[in-house]
């Protein structure tokens, strides 16, 4: 049977939801006002006996005050009549007020403080973040489920980007940048045709970039090897220039040195473009575009030399920094960057180790780029080598309707996160409950994921012409629906995971590096792939296992459970939990075995998972950084590093950063109070601020300090 809600959803008949409201009513009365638990089973049977195909919520709810009134149970009819209008009240009621209020007034600490890439400050980026406590708002009480917006209170899962789930946009995507450079483009109702020369393609890129972050909510990632073509077309067009000016007076080796000076010019201003373009932007988002640049010398590459030189300038570029308002060089936060590790640059003696040395310097100096193993990669997707999307979630092995593997301009539906130690703390060590609970939170997980996927379907082309009618991901009819892309595992969607050491703790006393811990939590990583497996064989649809790099979000699930069970050791003490699959950052273990230890969980986590490690003044250690890249190539497909030296963004001093005598973090060269503008990981003041940890006086602890 289907139930018919208010808002005109169909959803199917849960018995549950009835005898939990009857029952509520009933322990409101007096004893002789109550009825029997059978009478009340007797009612919901009443209701199933009907054997209707369909029934308005409404009609259920005068059956049962019918029913209640037969039996003589006015006070009781009456409790229930006011139970069921007080749920209603509860459902219209707004719940944005305070909210928005708290955000105008700067105080809305939660809002503020969930994307680091947003200044909640400025008035452009409050319209995003207002629009979003409005989005929030109906999706809580309108748009999903009662139980799945009461799960994501409670921190059984995170329904991620509710902010936006009112409109028909997704998550994250592979631009194909490609088929819009070559094919052209229309933004603003304008044609953008193929250009002509790098420069040209490179602007073109930063507007494609731009117009696709403000039609989605997650990031985006484009293969810079697109450019290569260009760079090309513009050495062409500087060779025949030259050639026709000195008409054979002047020799070929003077000629092709004017043609690479004016090339290295063009290379130089093109990359600075799209890096400042990108860092000076502000999408309808209120950020600057989030966009990774996937940096593959692909041997098979047509234009392989020219994109050697695209990924040389690239990294050269970020290495240098880009200035900030002071005149001083920083690290931009976009675009980010994954540099691809394969037989040629591996440092093993290859052409392009050079390249390779280079991005290790730019990760000792700039903490990027990330690195993707080929060899990794090919042993996980079938062989293929492609980059995750912005969100570093990874798409799925997919053939077009000509065998041919196709990732770009495939995208994300979305995101729903599970909260794993919440699991182990209610089955406090009874393995069976465990398993039956986990089962049920990911039946829930799967419910939430099809609201997502449900929320996409019917969508036209005309929402956003960028995307389905101008090539970032299709080219579509105006008018036409989208919905062929989000079947048949063109498109993905994640289920993602927080707290594999926390609840492996939980479970069996252990961590998951451990002997016991490492079997429990194996077992477990199985049953959550084995469920998004499950799912896309039943639906068609491309669900996948993703270890989000969520950092906020173990922040939410370990205060809630702290407010909800109290202080547990190892688990809520520490106030957050840990990263998917990662190994706790306590826990004393070497890089290399840190990367042999999660390369295992990578594999099964399939639909998304990036690996870390931290290094202390990487500046000073680069021949122990090019052994880690070596070991990350044969190792494991995707990891990053984190360096542990204090760093000041505004005048570049890397000493240590001590606080003040008012408990305030200063820069000992240019006097910087501004926590969000340094790297601080040695604390030794009990007062730390409101957004970090209070670890007591002159106690030290050696770990990364997030800005939360």
């Amino acid at each position: 049977m289907n139930v018919v809600k208010r808002d005109g959803r169909i959803v199917d008949y849960d018995r549950n939801k009835i005898l939990v409201a009857i029952r509520k009513a009933n322990a409101g009365v007096d004893r002789e006002e109550r009825v029997e638990e059978s009478r009340i089973e007797q009612i919901v049977m009443s209701i199933e006996a009907m054997n209707r195909h369909e029934l308005q919520v409404e009609e259920i709810q005068d059956i049962i005050e019918m029913k209640l009134m037969e039996d003589g149970k006015y006070t009781l009819a009456k409790n229930y009549i006011i139970y069921r209008y007080t749920r209603e009240l509860v459902r219209k009621a707004n719940t944005t007020d305070d909210s928005i209020m708290s955000l105008i007034r700067n105080s809305n600490k939660d809002v503020m403080e969930e994307n680091s890439n947003k200044n909640a400050i400025i008035a452009s980026t409050q319209r995003d973040l207002i629009a979003g406590e409005v989005s929030k708002d109906l999706t809580k009480r309108l748009l999903l489920p009662e139980k799945i917006s009461e799960a994501h209170e409670e921190g059984v899962l995170h329904f991620h980007d509710a902010d936006y789930f009112v409109q028909s946009i997704f998550n994250c995507c592979l631009i194909n940048i490609g088929d819009m450079l070559d094919n052209g483009t229309v933004m603003n109702a304008k044609l953008i045709e193929s250009p002509k020369s790098f420069q040209v393609a490179c602007t073109i890129v930063t507007q494609i970039i731009a117009a696709v972050a403000s039609s989605q909510y997650g990031g985006q990632s484009v293969d810079v090897r697109h450019l290569g073509k260009y760079l090309r077309l513009s050495r062409e067009k500087y060779r025949k220039r030259y050639e026709e000016k000195f008409q054979g007076n002047v020799e070929e080796e003077v000629i092709a040195q004017l043609v690479e000076d004016r090339l290295q010019d063009e290379l130089r201003s093109g990359v600075q473009t799209i890096q400042y373009q990108i860092n000076t932007l502000m999408t309808t988002n209120g950020q600057s575009p989030f966009v990774t640049l996937f940096l593959n010398l692909d041997k098979d590459d047509e234009y392989l030399e020219e994109n050697a030189m695209i990924v040389e300038e690239i990294l050269r570029q970020r290495l240098e920094g880009i200035k900030n308002e002071k005149g001083v060089y920083v690290t931009p936060a976009f675009p980010k960057l994954i540099y691809v590790l394969d037989e040629h640059n591996c440092l093993r003696g290859g052409k392009y180790d050079y390249i390779t040395r280079l991005a290790v310097r730019c990760s000792a100096k700039r903490m990027y780029p990330d690195y993707i193993s080929a060899k990794k990669m090919r042993e996980n997707y079938e062989g293929n080598v492609f980059s995750c999307m912005g969100c570093r979630s990874f798409l799925t092995p997919w053939k077009d309707e000509n065998g041919n593997y196709k990732f770009e301009g495939r995208f994300n539906q979305g995101v729903v996160s599970l909260n794993l130690p919440q699991i182990g703390i209610i089955a406090d060590g009874d393995m069976e409950y465990f398993w039956q609970l986990l089962e049920e939170r990911l039946a829930l997980c799967f419910e939430a994921l099809m609201c997502r996927h449900h929320a996409l379907e019917g969508t036209l082309s005309d929402v956003s012409p960028i995307h389905w009618q101008y090539g970032a991901i299709a080219r579509l009819k105006k008018g036409e629906k989208i919905d062929k892309l989000l079947h048949g595992g063109y498109s993905t969607i994640s289920l993602g995971y927080i707290g594999l050491y926390e609840v492996t703790k939980l479970m069996t006393g252990v961590s998951h590096t451990e002997g016991e811990g490492r079997e429990f939590a194996m077992k477990l990583m199985k049953r959550l792939r084995m469920a998004t497996d499950t799912w896309k064989e039943a639906t068609g649809i491309a669900f996948g296992l993703y270890g989000t790099p969520a950092e906020s979000l173990c922040y939410r699930f370990a205060r809630i459970d702290k407010q909800r069970f109290g202080t547990i050791k190892d688990v809520t003490d520490k106030g957050y939990y840990t990263n998917s699959y990662h190994v706790d950052v306590r826990e004393k273990i070497d890089a290399f075995h840190k990367f042999d230890f999660e390369a295992q969980f990578q594999v099964i986590s399939s639909g998304g998972a990036i690996s870390y490690v931290e290094i202390p003044n990487m500046r000073h250690n680069l021949e122990a950084l090019e052994e880690l890249v070596k070991y990350i190539y044969d190792n494991i497909q995707y990891a990053e590093f984190n360096t542990k030296s204090d760093y000041c963004q505004v005048c570049g001093y890397d000493g240590e950063i001590k606080v003040n005598e008012n408990l305030e973090w200063e820069c000992p060269q240019c006097g910087n109070k501004d926590h969000a503008k340094m790297n601080v990981t040695r604390r030794t003041c009990g007062y730390l601020g409101e957004n970090f940890w209070n670890v007591g006086k002159t106690k030290e602890i050696n770990a990364r300090v997030l800005h939360i």
